[in-house]
């Protein structure tokens, strides 16, 4: 975990006094922001909420998944992971819920992490018989490879990430080769993002890995293909997730669940208001796509996009928050 990063400036005696007085009732709160955008502007989301809504000490430390995430079981530190991909260090999660180290409060992201094979919504609307892979896979006319525009291409993402594996499982799963297709290794995420958003600008045909909440998706609306079969945990772990395995069959991409995790010293010292702000904070994936996406466009911080979005949505977060720290919060902004 890199060092704490310091949010605020020293300010005279006089002016700090009624602040620190508030913050008693709260007090300090560490929290983990992680190394992506969404996560990034949930944490100082949370900071601002937190600090201006309820008088707390709120600050953001940068980490990730799994160092973060273990050092809340072993250490109690940081306080609050707001964006705590559950599946990526499951045994981590599972000990430290039952050694009553951690609490999750609830989802994060109200859609949970997806990850698929996406197409262009204008594609979709144009040909509404395209609702699963299998149907897509029957039209590789609809989705031409650049290089060789008499076969179709679905779009990969480069070597090394989970999800290319998975994806070129599911293409032999699915017969993407029977079906005329072939499976373009991308080379990069720019190039994975590149090959997306030519194609859409162009309203051309683009069948592909992608995942959500993401940028791109926010500026590109896309729909993400059914797999036509229900998640089946057994054949994941057998062969979908097994690079050298021969046989895949089809399967669907399980629902990654998001959570807002804290340590049990802090939801035992934490006012009731703050963890119940917590406990309801959660977004879709629609909200954070757009908000990923003005972020991008306009090069903007989290803290940016935070503000950003308390100011333009307040029928979104103030449910979320009491009346009186509804108030707070929008006079601060």
């Amino acid at each position: 975990m890199k060092k704490l990063l310091a949010t605020s400036c020293v300010l005279g005696f006089a002016a700090m006094a009624p602040a620190a007085f508030a913050a008693e009732s709260c007090g300090n709160v560490s929290i983990v922001s992680m190394t992506w955008q969404s996560a990034e502007v949930l944490a100082n989301l949370d900071q601002f909420i937190l600090n201006k809504g309820y008088g707390c000490n709120a600050e953001v430390i940068v980490g990730d998944t799994v160092p973060s995430l273990t050092s809340m079981v072993e250490k109690g530190q940081p306080d609050l992971a707001p964006e705590g991909w559950t599946g990526l260090v499951p045994e981590v999660i599972a000990n430290g819920t039952k050694e009553g180290k951690i609490q999750i409060l609830g989802d994060a992201l109200q859609d949970g992490g997806q990850q698929g094979w996406w197409v262009p919504k204008y594609l979709v609307d144009a040909h509404p018989d395209i609702k699963t892979i299998a149907d897509a896979l029957k039209h590789p006319e609809l989705f031409p490879d650049p290089e060789n525009p008499s076969q179709g291409a679905v779009f990969n993402g480069p070597q090394g990430w989970g999800g290319t594996l998975i994806s070129t499982q599911l293409f032999t799963a699915y017969d993407g080769k029977g079906h005329n297709f072939n499976l373009v290794d991308t080379g990069s995420a720019a190039g994975l993002d590149g090959s997306l958003a030519r194609a859409y600008e162009r309203k051309q045909g683009w069948i592909g890995y992608y995942w959500a909440p993401t940028a791109l998706l926010g500026k590109y609306e896309m729909v993400m293909l059914d797999f036509g079969v229900p998640y089946d945990g057994a054949e994941w772990a057998r062969c979908t997730s097994v690079a050298d395995c021969p046989d895949p069959k089809p399967n669907a991409w399980p629902i990654d669940k998001v959570a807002t995790i804290i340590t049990t010293p802090f939801a035992e010292r934490a006012p009731a208001d703050v963890k119940d702000y917590l406990s309801k904070r959660s977004w879709s994936n629609k909200t954070v796509n757009g908000l990923m996406a003005w972020m991008s466009d306009n090069q903007a911080t989290g803290e940016d996009g935070a503000k950003h979005f308390l100011k333009e949505n307040p029928d979104l977060w103030t449910p979320w928050v009491s009346p009186e720290a509804a108030d707070k919060i929008k006079a601060a902004l």
